[in-house]
């Protein structure tokens, strides 16, 4: 695992990986718009100045400016870089839980990683830098309650990860998280939280006079040390989830997980219909 990071930080602090290509600099900066305020509130959250202000000014374009009509020059959203910054805030994550965690399950680990990531977590942490007072958004938008918005403020929070992963590099990106989120206040507490998918479903049934649901374990595979279950999860007859971990547990969550995002898809598309 070692080596492999190794790896990935020689490639990310590369120009052919992870590395604005250095003639591309010049062209990128020479449109930046950024106000002088919020490039010293970036040199600040770095603890230097960025290379390529042009990519930290797209991570904070929401995608209300593009259509700004004030806006004469094509202008990019943070849309692109936010896919770049989910991946790589991924990867980052899943490192720091696999180095800290030895003793977690893979299901664990990924129930954890998950709690951090989402869109509620990762706006938590963009308020706390007050990100959203550096979003740029378009003339005719309400500008409170887009710079309040959980997905705005998530969305931008992983596009300015995604900026810096390319600004600076995969180790400056992870000194970012280390110091935003490992290091935030709330993250061990966010760690802590129960993500217990059993018990939502069985709140689910109760509040729907449903009976309670049923766990079978439908399969075991592999040596006794290491032995994986899968089960199932029904309710009224009829299967809701499956699951498959090497504890029995894991697989019962995983399952009642598969259950609550299928009801909930099912809830989506009732209420589009």
């Amino acid at each position: 695992m070692d080596q492999l990071w190794q790896k990935l930080l020689a490639f990310g602090s590369s120009g052919s990986f992870g590395g604005a290509p250095e003639d591309s600099v010049g062209a990128f900066d020479s449109g930046c718009d950024l106000s002088a305020g919020t490039v010293a509130y970036l040199t600040d959250l770095l603890g230097e100045a960025g290379c390529t202000m042009m990519l930290y000014q797209t991570a904070l374009t929401h995608r209300s400016f593009v259509h700004n009509p004030a806006t004469s020059e094509p202008v990019e959203s943070n849309q692109r870089l936010e896919f770049l910054g989910d991946s790589v805030l991924g990867l980052l994550i899943s490192d720091y839980l696999f180095r800290h965690f030895p003793e977690s399950a893979e299901g664990e680990l990924s129930s954890t990683r998950a709690k951090i990531v989402n869109s509620r977590s990762l706006a938590g942490f963009a308020r706390t830098i007050a990100l959203g007072d550096h979003i740029r958004l378009g003339e005719s938008t309400d500008h409170q309650n887009i710079r309040g918005s959980e997905s705005a403020l998530a969305d931008a929070f992983e596009s300015l990860i995604g900026a810096i992963y390319l600004d600076k590099g995969l180790q400056k990106a992870y000194d970012f998280v280390v110091r935003h989120i490992i290091e935030h206040g709330n993250f061990n507490a966010i760690v802590a939280a129960e993500h217990n998918y059993k018990s939502r479903l069985i709140e689910y049934t109760q509040l729907h006079h449903l009976p309670p649901p049923l766990y079978t374990v439908l399969a075991e595979a592999g040596a006794e040390h290491a032995k994986s279950f899968t089960v199932t999860v029904s309710c009224n007859e009829e299967l809701l989830g499956r699951g498959t971990a090497f504890r029995k547990k894991d697989a019962e969550q995983l399952a009642a997980r598969e259950a609550m995002e299928r009801i909930e898809e099912q809830r989506v598309s009732c209420n589009n219909a």
